[in-house]
């Protein structure tokens, strides 16, 4: 073995760490809203408006969840 693998790794900054992981949620929710666009206004061909009703919502927890 030889003494360079022995060295100890160098950690990242722990504001670097959660920059990232804050980054990764932001892009997330991101993706997540501009998928329910698309999905609602595009494919479903409804008012955009209607995204952010209480009601619409109340509406897909019933379809999914129906017995």
């Amino acid at each position: 073995m030889s003494e360079e693998d022995n060295q100890p790794v160098a950690k990242r900054p722990a504001w670097i760490v959660i920059l990232r992981v804050v980054l990764v949620l932001l892009v997330l929710v991101v993706a997540l809203a501009a998928g329910t666009v698309v999905g609602y206004v595009v494919f479903g061909k409804q008012d955009a408006s209607d995204i952010w009703s209480w009601s619409t919502w109340q509406h897909v927890f019933d379809l999914v969840f129906a017995s």
